[in-house]
């Protein structure tokens, strides 16, 4: 009995719609991050990229739980000295709702050029329109 390994042309990738009204965000990247990874599929295999498309609306309206609206921190670093910046999550929310899921989403994919193939196949916009309408993405609940 060998072990079945997927092959490009043995993937059939799907299409998928998230609502993000009212959903938390820890819960609902990391529903995200085993669509984008295909761990749904039963052709999952580690080395290969299986997962499907993902397109995500509503981004603006994502809910964080406790405090972490106000205390939660994000850095980044421009590479010269005293280049550290931070902002909360509430004011990446404000200025740019996408990032703040991109962020979540990305930090639970591998980190190598997998996880940056991975994270090509999800497309997050704020608004309940989205330009993915031929593509026929599929509704999904994160219970899903």
């Amino acid at each position: 009995m060998k072990t079945y390994s997927a092959k490009k042309e043995d993937i059939s990738r799907k299409w998928y719609l998230y609502n993000a009204d009212g959903q938390i965000l820890g819960r609902l990247a990391s529903d995200i991050a085993r669509r984008l990874k295909g761990k749904y599929s039963p052709l999952y295999t580690p080395h290969v990229d299986t997962g499907d498309f993902v397109v995500v609306v509503n981004a603006e309206k994502i809910s964080l739980t406790g405090r972490k609206l106000t205390e939660k921190m994000y850095y980044r670093h421009s590479g010269y000295p005293g280049g550290l910046k931070s902002a909360t999550a509430r004011e990446i929310l404000e200025k740019s709702p996408e990032k703040l899921l991109l962020k979540a989403v990305k930090g639970m994919l591998p980190k190598n050029s997998l996880g940056r193939k991975m994270l090509k196949k999800l497309k997050i916009y704020t608004g309940g329109e989205h330009p993915h309408g031929a593509q026929l993405p599929g509704p999904m609940d994160s219970n899903n």
